[in-house]
This record gives C-alpha cells, structure tokens and sequence, in this order.
C-alpha cells in the first residue's frame, strides 16, 4: 500500500493503449462493500477468498494492466495465476516512502491499529521477498515522478519482450 499501483497503473494503461482495473474497485462492486467494512464484518481471510475469485475473474476477461491490493501477490492461488495469464511488476517502496503516502489516509484497515508505522513496516518485512518473485522490479520513490515510474516499467516491458523466446 502506497506504492503507486493506482496511480502509476493507470498512467501506464494510457502509455500502452489499454484498459486500467483497480482490483480493490472490483471488489467493492462485488461485495457492495467499502474494503474497510468487508474487513470489520467478516475479517481478512473472507477478504482475500474474495479477492482470489475477483483477481482470476478479471485475469481471464480481456487484456488490461490489472492493480492488485498489496496482499493479494501473497496469495500462492493469485501468484500462479498471474505468472501463467500476465506480466507482474513489483513497485518497490522503501518504509518512509510509503509512510508518507498512507500515514492519516482511511481506508487502510491493515493499519487501523496501534504503531501503524510499525504495523506497516512488519507487512514490508513479510512481503517484499514475495514480491521479489514478481516478473519485473520497478523502484518507486517519493523522489521519483509517477511519470518516470511508468518511463522504467516501460522499458523493463521492452527488455522483457525482447528476451522472450
């Protein structure tokens, strides 16, 4: 959370010419719930299960650049699934850089509790070597423009399909 993924997902859907889907939008739709409240009344487990079925839904509709919510890669179903139907790509964040991104914003329920810093820190320390599994690594920094986020993933995209058999 508080990558870009959104952000720097659409930008990067307009550079390729194709449909951006936030998958947490879907989700909301098929629930008929705000995240935060499907989180309150049925916990995070029935949150994931969701997102599994959302995420193979929209992986076997059309082409699109898909945004996945920061836990659904942690998924062992999700990441099989991506690596045979997409490209994935990792925006890498360091603990500051995503601090000042999500400090105060609701909507964040995984930091809805005491030391959300704290909290938000032991989620990098848990994912980030599953992330690291992800097809292409893309460094997204407060320093760095969202524009030039797009510029890397890009051409990481180029180098991709340039090696491919």
């Amino acid at each position: 959370m508080g990558a870009g993924k959104s952000t720097v997902g659409r930008r990067l859907a307009d550079r390729l010419g194709m449909t951006f889907v936030d998958a947490d939008d879907e989700i909301i739709a098929a629930a008929g719930l705000p995240i935060a409240e499907i989180f309150a009344r049925y916990g995070e487990q029935h949150f994931r299960e969701g997102e599994e079925r959302v995420i193979e839904r929209l992986l076997n509709g059309p082409p699109c650049v898909l945004s996945t919510g920061g836990g659904a890669f942690m998924s062992t179903k999700t990441r099989k699934l991506i690596k045979s139907k997409a490209i994935s790509i990792w925006l890498s964040a360091d603990l500051e850089t995503l601090w000042l991104r999500v400090a105060g914003k609701p909507g964040r329920p995984l930091l809805q509790q005491e030391n959300p810093k704290q909290v938000l820190h032991g989620l990098l320390m848990a994912r980030d070597p599953v992330y690291a599994l992800a097809d292409i690594t893309v460094e997204s920094k407060m320093a760095n423009p969202h524009e030039a986020v797009v510029d890397d993933i890009v051409a990481s995209l180029g180098r991709k399909q340039n090696h491919a058999p």
